[in-house]
């Protein structure tokens, strides 16, 4: 049997815990933060107020005038336990379709030259796995994915565009990720979706969420011009199916 290690849980001011997962950014220790969450939310302790999640870490914010640290602390530490007992061996993965042909991706040429490989192996690494969201933030919607090869990791460009086109994926140093909303941006624009990542008529806004995965499908840019009219009209969006755990 796996032991999961538990977090480490100290004050974190006078009315909060901060429980510490890990000092390194990873799926396993990400899995644990997200977990803790979900079981406080299902099952809150006496006097919970908000829950701020990071990376590896999550914030417990707690009436003091209800209750006190200790009582938290232990609240925690059994929601802790309860959340490493039950890991779901299956994921949930969006598809999200990416034309990485011209002119949807004006850096691919830059971030091939960088890594030393053609067009054609950026793009077949780029889509070769699932993406992690570790959180959403930067502009409304935008995900903050792990799960980049090192292979295509490029630095940001040396100047920033002052427009970048909502649905744009770029790379940044280690990092992957997809422009939301029409926004000024400096990452290597390798391709660019149909797919609507934010739209504040919907419920929830954001199409993706913390937790969930993604997959990046090359799609032709005829395929995008049908798509990008289909998602305008609301009549499609990116499939989501279930997966193994690996």
């Amino acid at each position: 049997m796996t032991v999961v290690p538990q977090p480490i849980l100290h004050p974190y001011g006078d009315g909060a815990l901060i429980a510490l997962f890990d000092d390194v950014i990873s799926e396993d220790s990400y899995r644990r933060v997200r977990g803790l969450p979900e079981a406080l939310e299902a099952d809150p302790a006496p006097g919970q107020e908000e829950l701020i999640p990071a990376y590896t870490s999550l914030v417990v914010v707690f009436d003091p005038a209800v209750t006190d640290y200790a009582a938290v602390e232990r609240e925690v530490r059994i929601r802790a336990a309860r959340a490493a007992d039950s890991g779901n061996p299956r994921i949930r993965v969006v598809r999200i379709p990416v034309c990485y042909e011209p002119p949807y991706a004006p850096d691919l040429e830059d971030v091939a030259r960088h890594a030393g490989l053609s067009r054609e192996e950026v793009v077949s690494i780029h889509a070769s796995g699932n993406y992690l969201v570790y959180m959403l933030g930067f502009t409304p919607g935008f995900p903050y994915l792990g799960g980049l090869s090192p292979r295509i990791a490029a630095p940001r460009r040396a100047s920033p565009r002052t427009k970048v086109p909502a649905g744009a994926v770029g790379i940044a140093d280690q990092q992957t990720g997809i422009y939301p909303l029409e926004s000024p941006g400096g990452w290597n624009i390798i391709g660019r979706t149909p797919a609507v990542l934010f739209d504040p008529s919907r419920t929830p806004p954001a199409l993706l969420a913390p937790g969930q995965y993604i997959r990046f499908v090359p799609i032709s840019a005829e395929e995008f011009t049908n798509l990008a009219g289909a998602a305008e009209a609301d009549a499609w969006r990116p499939e989501i199916v279930e997966e193994e755990r690996l």
